[in-house]
């Protein structure tokens, strides 16, 4: 993953959340304590670093589709650090917005693409998606456009049932009919723990991030009002043309473990 440009790190002794993502996805933004956390993460769950390749691949993949399907505006949540594999990259021509809450994280994207005059990042919480949607800033750079891809890329894990529902819902009154929502579930199979995922999970919880594997048939309640495709929410290597047994048992880690993902649609 090659950098967008200069980006300073300063110094610090508590991991963040986009650096962590850099450094699993072999890019150069991690300090010290963010590899550290990274690698007790793979040593909870080995297959991380998989699962995060795909989420990634997923983004650029669903982002060519829309553009294929004339999508020109896209609204992204949690988006973390906007390097040279993010959506900004892969369509030079869209008019993107990113958003995250996470203040160093803002920073650091100021940093990459805030010279950009098609990019607008804003510090903002997913879980006030609406207020952002609003926002007189977010309006004028969209030009009044509602006919919009929305994304939600490996963000349902840390939020609640309650928030997600709100959430949908959200978007799915403000986008114009048309509209698009590209999303990843993360899942496991009801009743299945072990030891190691729960420390995963707990880890996460101690950090302020609770962290939420729903099962496939509460996803596919969540994804209401929007509407799901006729081939469902697919396992993430199928949507991305992979083959069948790229993932294995081992990948799933005694709990069911699998990822899904759909373009959602807002009827005409």
């Amino acid at each position: 993953m090659a950098p967008s440009g200069a980006v300073e790190l300063p110094p610090s002794e508590t991991p963040n959340a986009a650096r962590i993502y850099s450094y699993t996805l072999g890019g150069s933004y991690y300090l010290p304590v963010d590899r550290a956390a990274a690698e007790y993460m793979f040593s909870l769950v080995p297959s991380t670093p998989k699962w995060v390749r795909m989420l990634r691949n997923f983004l650029q993949h669903a982002a060519r589709r829309l553009w294929a399907e004339g999508f020109t505006h896209f609204i992204d949540f949690a988006s973390g650090l906007p390097t040279d594999d993010h959506i900004h990259h892969v369509l030079p021509d869209a008019r993107v917005v990113y958003s995250d809450l996470d203040p160093e994280t803002y920073d650091m994207a100021q940093q990459l693409v805030g010279h950009l005059p098609n990019v607008l990042y804003v510090r903002h919480d997913v879980r006030e998606a609406r207020s952002l949607l609003e926002s007189p800033e977010v309006q004028n750079f969209l030009g009044g456009e509602r006919r919009v891809a929305f994304g939600l890329n490996g963000i349902t894990v840390f939020l609640s049932p309650e928030e997600i529902s709100r959430l949908f819902h959200d978007l799915y009154e403000w986008a114009a009919p048309g509209s698009r929502l590209y999303i990843t579930y993360e899942t496991k199979m009801p009743g299945l723990m072990t030891p190691r995922m729960e420390q995963f999970i707990d880890m996460f919880r101690q950090a302020g991030s609770p962290f939420w594997l729903y099962s496939l048939e509460e996803c596919i309640a969540f994804s209401r009002p929007w509407q799901i495709p006729p081939t469902g929410l697919m396992p993430l290597h199928e949507f991305l043309g992979l083959p069948s047994d790229y993932i294995t048992e081992a990948d799933q880690e005694g709990v069911g473990l699998q990822f899904y993902a759909a373009i959602l649609a807002k009827p005409e």
